[in-house]
Order: structure tokens, then C-alpha cells, then sequence
């Protein structure tokens, strides 16, 4: 009668913990052996080689002429909001991972946010609107765990109100928006490359554009402002992408395809394996749009499930699932925005703040096994049999 469950005194499902984000290693032979050419040449950093390759072909899959590499994404989106021109104000979705906003206040930018469109989880466009005044200079848009925003009404409203439009396409390269790769949209993208991202680079970034003068101001300030002869034209930061990281993140690039159907595959698998688990909802790409699949995403109906949210996770650890809340609390419940919610969050905003008290991360990619997905949907499945006993021992615990 459930009693087997770890968090109802069981044994544990997984000896070894079954992580989240776990890196994909791709060809180990083939990074080393980039590794050790950069070592032969002696050339480690400042636009070697394996970088220039990296970036030729990532702004060749997101059809755009320009790429510049960084060490890792948040800096990337330093380096495009000061070349970018942004000032004031900026619009964008509280629903996200705080470096979104992080880096715009440190920049000197006052994050103003919006809310979500609840079934998508991407910035609502009208709600963006309410919120535009005579300080905004741009909107910074996100693609929620790969699922591409509602570009063509973003685009719209930034073209009638005169502003930038820039994405946050940390979770999203390798998607597609009718048929458009994700890499295109705006004035610019910026990718992310760390080690939970299915693409990685060890630690990276990049920004994307087809704007010829932004990624000239972009590749002056992402090498301390100088350009040809070293001359300095302007204020900058060092922001370059090493060697060791290009080897990464070109033979992971390469690796791309496999990797979105590993992806896809545990999507699918999980898919079956949560049909029919009242109150459980598995996140799907909006229509139109393709994905990565490198989140697995599930949302919990407490009513229907019989326990909550935060109990599910609790019982999945128990098992050693380290199933993970995802923005949780959403942007503007935390420091220090959660003080100067009169600018930066004017208006309710009740759908960030619903669904990030519902969804849950659960393990993918290369790092779990086909047959680690079914245990785990059959954990859930058993979780919401036992609901009562489950949310009681989680509250104990």
C-alpha cells in the first residue's frame, strides 16, 4: 500500500542520485584532441581558432551573420544590454532565472516586470504593454525551457513603441518558431553554454544578430573596447570565450542533433509514463514551435493530485530523484526586488507567481536511462496514490 515509497519509511529507489541538469559529454576523443591542438599552437584564448569555428557555425544554425562567443552568458547579456544602448527602463517576464534581471540592474537598468501567459509560460505581450512607460528603452524576452515567446507580437509592439528587443535564449538554441530557428528573433539572442545547458561548453555564451553595427559595438566591448591595432574606441570588459571552452562547445555543437533526440526520446517516454496520473500535467512546446526537450517540466494540480507541489519533490528525494522547483520564487518576490515592487513590479502579477508554485524539474538527457524515466513516473504515480500519507510525512520531515 505504498509503504515501499522512501519518504514513508521504503528503501530508496536509486543508489546514486539522479541529478538534473547532469552534463552531456560528447566525444571525449574529439574535445581532447581540440584541446591538445590548442596546446600544440600555443594560442589558449583571444580569438583562436576553435572559437572562430564555434561561432561560424552557430550563427549558421540560427541563420544570422553574426556571432561573438563569451565566457559565459550572463556576461553576454551585460556586454548586449551596454552595446545594445539600453537605459531606464527594461520590460521583461518575471518567471525566469535571476540573472535575466540581475544583469540588466547591473548594468545600471531598472528591471521592470511583467507577467506570463500562464499555458505557455512566456512573456504576455499584452500585459508588457500596461507596464511600457516614457523611461522604457527595450523589452528582454525569454524562451522559456526552449519554448520560443511570442515573437511576432513582441516584435510588434517594440517596432511601435521604438525599443530594443532582445532574448534570454539560454534554454532555447536548436528550436524553431514557424519553421525560423530561435537565433533570429529581435535585435539580438544570447545563448548559454554552461554545463546543465544539453549544449555546453564547460562554461559560455553567445550573443546572436544580423545588426552589423551592434555586433561590431558588441565584439569591441567583449575585448575591453579595443579593435584593429589594439586601438581602444570605447568603454569594454573581457568577456572572450577560451580555447579549452571553443573544443567544448564546437564538439558538443556537433553532437546537437543526437542530443535533441535523446531528449525527445525521455519527452516521449515520460509522456506515456504520466498519462493517466490525475493532477500531473507534462509541459508541451506551443503550437508552432519546436524544442530541444532539454527541460522536463511537470506541473501539479494540488486539488486533483491530492498533495502538492513541494511534497512531490520532497518524496522524489526521498528516492534520490533530485527533481528541482524551477523559479522558484519568481523575479520579483526576490532580493532586492521584492523591496521596490512599486517600479519594479507595478502590476499584479499572479500568473508568474501561480506557476512557479506548481511546476517541477525532473531528470533528462544523456545522464538517465530510459528505464530510470519509468521509475520515476511510476514514484509520481504511486505518490499520488499515497497523497495523503505523503504530504503528511513531508510536512514531518
Amino acid at each position: 500500500m505504498g509503504r515501499d515509497l522512501a519518504i514513508l519509511g521504503g528503501e530508496r529507489t536509486f543508489t546514486e542520485p539522479l541529478h538534473v541538469g547532469r552534463p552531456n559529454i560528447p566525444d571525449e576523443d574529439l574535445v581532447l584532441e581540440r584541446i591538445r591542438q590548442a596546446l600544440r599552437r600555443r594560442w589558449l584564448t583571444s580569438f583562436g581558432p576553435l572559437v572562430k569555428e564555434f561561432e561560424q557555425e552557430l550563427a549558421l544554425q540560427a541563420g544570422v551573420k553574426h556571432c561573438i562567443a563569451t565566457c559565459n552568458a550572463t556576461i553576454a547579456l551585460q556586454v548586449l544590454i551596454r552595446a545594445g544602448g539600453l537605459r531606464g527602463e527594461v520590460v521583461m517576464p518575471s518567471f525566469t532565472f535571476i540573472a535575466t534581471a540581475h544583469t540588466l540592474r547591473w548594468e545600471g537598468v531598472t528591471p521592470v516586470f511583467c507577467d506570463i501567459d500562464e499555458e505557455t509560460g512566456n512573456i504576455d505581450v499584452e500585459h508588457a504593454r500596461k507596464v511600457i512607460t516614457e523611461r522604457t528603452t527595450g523589452i528582454m524576452a525569454v524562451h522559456l525551457w526552449g519554448n520560443p515567446a511570442p515573437t511576432e507580437e513582441l516584435a510588434a509592439l517594440a517596432d511601435e513603441r521604438g525599443l530594443r528587443l532582445f532574448y534570454d535564449s539560454a534554454h532555447a538554441i536548436g528550436g524553431t518558431r514557424l519553421g525560423r530557428p530561435v537565433g533570429s528573433f529581435g535585435d539580438a539572442e544570447v545563448y548559454s553554454f554552461h554545463a546543465t545547458k544539453f549544449v555546453n561548453a564547460f562554461e559560455g555564451g553567445a550573443i546572436v544578430t544580423d545588426d552589423d553595427e551592434l555586433a561590431e559595438r558588441v565584439r569591441l566591448m567583449h575585448n575591453y573596447g579595443r579593435g584593429e591595432g589594439n586601438h581602444v574606441s570605447c568603454i569594454g570588459t573581457n568577456a572572450k570565450m577560451t580555447e579549452v571552452a571553443g573544443a567544448m562547445g564546437l564538439t558538443s555543437l556537433e553532437n546537437m542533433p543526437y542530443l535533441i533526440d535523446v531528449n525527445r526520446e525521455r519527452f516521449d517516454r515520460y509522456a506515456a509514463g504520466l498519462a493517466g496520473v490525475p493532477g500531473i500535467r507534462l509541459r508541451r512546446p506551443s503550437s508552432g514551435n519546436t524544442v530541444n526537450h532539454q527541460y522536463v517540466v511537470v506541473e501539479v494540480d494540488t486539488p486533483r493530485a491530492g498533495l502538492g507541489r513541494d511534497d512531490l519533490v520532497a518524496a522524489l528525494q526521498a528516492e534520490n530523484v533530485l527533481a528541482r522547483t524551477h523559479f522558484h520564487p519568481s523575479c520579483h518576490r526576490t532580493e532586492p526586488y521584492v523591496h521596490e515592487q512599486a517600479v519594479s513590479a507595478p502590476l499584479p502579477l499572479p500568473h508568474s507567481e501561480a506557476l512557479s508554485d506548481r511546476v517541477i524539474q525532473l531528470p533528462t538527457g544523456t545522464g538517465v536511462t530510459l528505464e530510470e524515466v519509468d521509475q520515476v513516473c511510476d514514484l509520481i504515480g504511486r505518490a499520488v496514490v499515497h497523497a495523503p500519507a505523503v504530504s503528511k510525512a513531508a510536512r514531518q520531515a
